[in-house]
């Protein structure tokens, strides 16, 4: 049995049972989230608990203006029992990607749009292909779990968010997609280590390195790369942390795909400036980290500004807590505007904690000001 797929049936129970912190838990409507069963069944059993369980009434609206803009202006066949062709796999791979968009722009609050398409549009055409067309169809539905799945993460939802993660290792290991299968351990990862759950986030962030090889993308490896270098400074190895993240930087800098190649693996220069500010907070390094945020917000594009927000809080922090207080506050004054079209609880955990942490020097000007417009959010 592959290393991946062994780290998988032992680790379920572990994740599941220090997964959640807080009154944060998962819900009583979902499946048992195992790695085994059918994972069309589990996935349509996901979605339809998770819609039934936030009690909203969906109707068409919220997500068929998309799947149409993405269809050519065709409607989507509801309950559809027929055979994927090409042409329903690159649909549902612009939609997710017009879903991605609305994300970036403003935070992974509207995860049932996600989810209702998914329930409603993929899952009976997974039950149904067979053949040529099967496997780039369950590449595409993992990546739809995998932004569902970010989305409830950046939503604050992380039991569900778990659930979606599996789903796409799970659809991405029908589809024969390594690359994929990496991603979706290396989010696990990422939300592991937001949790402060960090040997789970070193086994998650080792697992989806295993899982590659060394074969791949370049620029799909130094995500991962990237990834165990955050984890090991999380867990405290400095040394191994500072190793890898010299190795990052070598794989970036080889890669030969563009970056917009894959969006789920959409690793650049501005990304890898943001890890490596997430590991040296982690080190320790404040001053240095706030270099390395700012610049990763600085050369973000206009679309990511749920990205922009949330590393400019973090760089506020870290300017914070190298001692640059003013630093700090104009940071925040920079981008402040926008905290108010995002929603994301990520954002606002990040935000509400730079406020208790900056409360003793309100005296200075740059933070009385930051504060202000914050608070007026």
């Amino acid at each position: 049995m592959r290393l991946w797929r062994r780290f998988a049936v032992a680790s379920t129970v572990r994740i599941s049972a220090v997964w959640t912190r807080g009154g944060d838990r998962a819900p009583s409507h979902g499946p048992p989230m195992t790695w085994r069963g059918d994972p069309v069944a589990r996935l349509a059993m996901l979605g339809e608990g998770d819609m039934l369980n936030r009690r909203t009434v969906l109707t068409a609206a919220p997500f068929t203006l998309v799947g149409l803009l993405a269809n050519g202006g065709r409607a989507p066949a509801h309950g559809a029992t027929r055979r994927a062709g090409v042409a329903d796999v690159d649909r549902i791979r612009a939609t997710t990607r017009t879903f991605a968009d609305l994300d970036d722009q403003y935070g992974g609050g509207h995860t049932l749009a996600v989810v209702a398409y998914a329930v409603r549009e993929v899952t009976p055409l997974l039950h149904a292909t067979t053949g040529r067309c099967r496997p780039g169809l369950f590449r595409a539905a993992a990546e739809l779990s995998y932004l569902a799945a970010y989305m409830a993460m950046d939503a604050g939802a992380t039991a569900l968010a778990e659930r979606y993660y599996i789903m796409t290792v799970r659809l991405a290991n029908e589809a024969g997609d390594m690359a994929l299968r990496a991603t979706g351990l290396r989010s696990m990862a990422v939300q592991a280590t937001e949790l402060g759950h960090n040997r789970l986030a070193l086994a998650l962030a080792d697992a989806a390195a295993s899982s590659l090889g060394r074969r791949g993308p370049l620029r799909t490896l130094a995500w991962v790369t990237g990834m165990q270098a955050e984890t090991q400074a999380a867990a405290g190895s400095r040394w191994d942390a500072l190793n890898l993240l010299r190795r990052t930087e070598a794989q970036l800098d080889r890669a030969d795909s563009l970056p917009e190649a894959d969006w789920t693996g959409n690793y650049r220069r501005e990304s890898f400036e943001h890890q490596t500010g997430l590991a040296l907070t982690r080190l320790g390094d404040h001053a240095t980290a706030a270099s390395h945020f700012a610049a990763s917000m600085a050369a973000r594009r206009p679309i990511e500004r749920r990205s922009r927000v949330l590393i400019g809080l973090r760089a506020a922090h870290a300017y914070l807590r190298a001692g640059d207080v003013d630093q700090a506050g104009a940071t925040v004054l920079g981008f402040g505007q926008d905290v108010r079209l995002i929603s994301s609880a990520r954002v606002r955990n990040e935000l509400r904690q730079l406020r208790a942490d900056w409360q003793p020097y309100r005296g200075s000007p740059q933070i009385a000001a930051a504060d202000r417009l914050v608070t007026a959010n």
